[in-house]
C-alpha cells in the first residue's frame, strides 16, 4: 500500500473518531487503554519486522509475511488515529467547560475587549464580536452608535449563555466559532483603537475597501437588486428582506448569494470552464481560477466560513489538475482532517463545512459521469458548457440529504433554477466588481458601468419570481439522522453504477 493511500485511511479514521465522539460520549479510561495498546502493538510489529528472516523461508513467503504485517500495522495505526480523533473532541470540550469567561455566564460583569470583525448590521440592531482576553463574546448593540473593526470597547451588562431554540441550536452554532457567551444590549463605551499588527492592518484595509464597494453598490442599485449583488460579490445578506430570503429558499438559490461551500465550489468549476472556453490552457486556467477565488474570499471579509469554503473550492480545482479521482479524494479528505484537527466542532455543527466537503466529493465522484451522459445525449456537443450543467447537478445531488436533515426544506425546482442562474453568476460578479469599483472613483461612472449588471440582475429576479411558487418547496418535519444514511446509500449506488456504466466515456 502506498504512503498516500495509508495516510488517507489514517485521516478517515481520525474523522470517524471525531464524528462518533460528537454524537456519543466515550469513557476516557477505555480510550487511554486502547491508545496505549495500539502504541504497544505498533512497536511490537516494527521490532518483529526488523528481525532477520530464517534461512529456510522462501522469498515468496517472506514477501507475503511482510505484506501481512504491513496491513496489520496500518490497521493498528487506523485504530490509533480513531482514538486520537475521539480525544481531540474531548480536549476541545474540556477547554470549553473550563473557559474562564464562560464560567461567568449568568452574572453582571464589566469587560474590556476589542472588536474583531465588521459589525453585522440588522434591521434594528447590530451584532459585534469582541475578544476579551482569550475569549470571544457576541454583543447585540443598538444602531445609534457606529463601531468598526479594532475598536476598543468597555461593556457593562449581564453575560449569558446562548439559547437553544426549538428549530435552531444557536448555542452550538456559536460554539463552533469559539463563542460561548453573549450580551444583550449592554452599556458600551468606545475607548479608542487597538494597536494593530501587520495582519490586522491588512484585514482592516480589506474591510475598508469592502465598505466602499458596498456603498458604491447601494448608490448604483436599489433593493432588491443591490441586496442580490451585495450577497453575490460580498457575501452580505443581513439586510436582505424576508420575502427575498423566502423566495431564494423556495427556488434553491440561497447559496448563490452567500459565502457557502456549495457556492464557492460550483463557482470554481464554472470559472474553470469559462476560462477553458475562452481558449486558455488548463494549466493557466487553473492558476487564474485560484486567483479569482482568492480575491472573492478576500472581499467577503476573510470570514472563517468563507476561508473554509475557499479552501474546498481550491482543492476541487487541484483535484481537477491532478486528473485522478482517487488522488483528488485523498487531498480533500486530508485537508478536511487538518481543518478538523484545528476545530473538531466543524464536522457536526458547521453546516457550511459539511456542504462544501460534500459538494467537492460530488464533483469528484459524480460530475464526470453526469458530464459523460450529457455529452452522449448531445452527441459530444457543448464542450465546457456541458460542465456547468453536470457540475450543478452533481453538487445538488450530494448536498441534498444534508439540506433536508438540517433545514427540512427541499426545493423541487432547484435543479432547474440553478441551471438557469449559475452560468450568469460568473459574469454577474465580474460586471458587479467593475461597476462597484467604477462607482468608488466616480458615482456617475459606476452607474454607467452598472448597465450590463442591471440586465443580469433583472434576469436573476425573473427566475426567482417565476419559480417561487407555493408548490416549489417541500417541507419535512423532524428528520432523524438515520435518514442521512438511508439517503446516501442510493447515492453511493448511483455513483458506482454510473462510473462503471460510462467509464469509457469519462475523460
Amino acid at each position: 500500500m502506498s504512503s498516500s493511500k495509508a495516510l488517507f485511511f489514517f485521516c478517515l479514521s481520525f474523522i470517524l473518531g471525531i464524528f462518533l465522539e460528537s454524537i456519543f460520549n466515550s469513557p476516557q479510561i477505555i480510550l487511554w487503554g486502547v491508545l496505549f495498546l495500539a502504541i504497544f502493538l505498533i512497536f511490537f510489529f516494527v521490532i518483529a519486522r526488523s528481525k532477520a528472516p530464517k534461512q529456510s523461508e522462501t522469498r515468496e513467503f517472506r514477501l507475503l509475511r511482510s505484506a501481512r504485517n504491513d496491513v496489520i500495522i496500518i490497521l493498528i495505526f487506523c485504530i490509533l488515529f480513531f482514538v486520537i480523533g475521539i480525544l481531540r473532541v474531548q480536549i476541545k470540550e474540556f477547554n470549553i467547560e473550563n473557559n474562564e469567561l464562560r464560567k461567568l455566564n449568568g452574572t453582571k460583569v464589566v469587560l474590556q475587549g476589542v472588536v474583531i470583525n465588521e459589525p453585522d448590521i440588522r434591521d434594528n440592531y447590530q451584532k459585534l464580536k469582541a475578544k476579551v482576553g482569550n475569549s470571544i463574546i457576541l454583543i447585540n448593540a443598538d444602531l445609534y452608535q457606529k463601531y468598526e473593526y479594532s475598536d476598543v470597547i468597555k461593556v457593562s451588562g449581564k453575560l449569558e449563555e446562548p439559547q437553544v431554540f426549538d428549530d435552531f441550536d444557536y448555542k452550538n452554532y456559536l460554539m463552533k466559532d469559539g463563542v460561548y457567551s453573549v450580551m444583550g444590549f449592554p452599556n458600551i463605551e468606545k475607548l479608542g483603537k487597538a494597536e494593530p499588527n501587520v495582519w490586522q492592518q491588512m484585514y482592516g484595509a480589506i474591510l475598508c475597501v469592502k465598505e466602499k464597494v458596498r456603498q458604491s453598490i447601494r448608490y448604483s442599485f436599489s433593493p432588491p437588486e443591490s441586496q442580490i449583488l451585495e450577497g453575490t460579490i460580498l457575501g452580505d445578506n443581513a439586510a436582505m428582506s424576508d420575502e427575498l430570503k423566502n423566495n431564494l429558499n423556495a427556488t434553491g438559490l440561497r447559496h448563490v448569494i452567500a459565502v457557502s461551500g456549495t457556492h464557492v465550489v460550483i463557482l470554481s468549476s464554472i470559472i474553470m470552464s469559462l476560462l477553458l472556453l475562452a481558449g486558455l490552457k488548463r494549466g493557466n486556467a487553473f492558476y487564474f481560477a485560484i486567483i479569482i477565488i482568492f480575491i472573492y474570499i478576500v472581499f467577503t471579509g476573510l470570514s472563517a466560513s468563507g476561508v473554509r469554503a475557499g479552501i474546498m473550492g481550491g482543492l476541487y480545482l487541484l483535484a481537477q489538475k491532478f486528473g485522478r479521482q482517487s488522488m483528488g479524494v485523498r487531498v480533500v479528505v486530508m485537508a478536511a482532517a487538518v481543518m478538523l484537527a484545528t476545530n473538531p466542532l466543524l464536522l457536526v455543527f458547521d453546516i457550511g463545512f459539511q456542504l462544501s466537503f460534500l459538494a467537492v466529493m460530488g464533483l469528484i465522484y459524480l460530475e464526470p459521469a453526469f458530464g459523460a451522459i450529457i455529452k452522449i445525449f448531445t452527441k459530444q456537443k457543448g464542450g465546457e458548457l456541458v460542465k456547468m450543467v453536470s457540475t450543478t447537478l452533481a453538487a445538488q445531488v450530494f448536498t441534498l440529504p444534508i439540506m433536508i436533515y438540517n433545514f427540512g426544506n427541499v426545493s423541487l425546482v432547484a435543479p432547474i433554477t440553478n441551471l438557469l442562474v449559475l452560468p450568469i453568476v460568473y459574469w454577474l460578479m465580474i460586471f458587479g466588481f467593475i461597476s462597484a469599483f467604477g462607482g468608488i472613483i466616480f458615482n456617475w461612472l459606476g452607474r454607467i458601468l452598472a448597465i450590463p449588471c442591471y440586465f443580469l440582475l433583472q434576469y436573476f429576479l425573473w427566475v426567482i419570481n417565476f419559480f417561487s411558487q407555493p408548490w416549489a418547496i417541500k417541507t419535512f418535519q423532524n428528520v432523524h439522522w438515520i435518514w442521512l444514511i438511508i439517503l446516501y446509500l442510493p447515492i453511493a449506488g448511483l455513483v458506482k453504477y454510473l462510473n462503471k456504466k460510462f467509464s469509457k466515456f469519462i475523460i
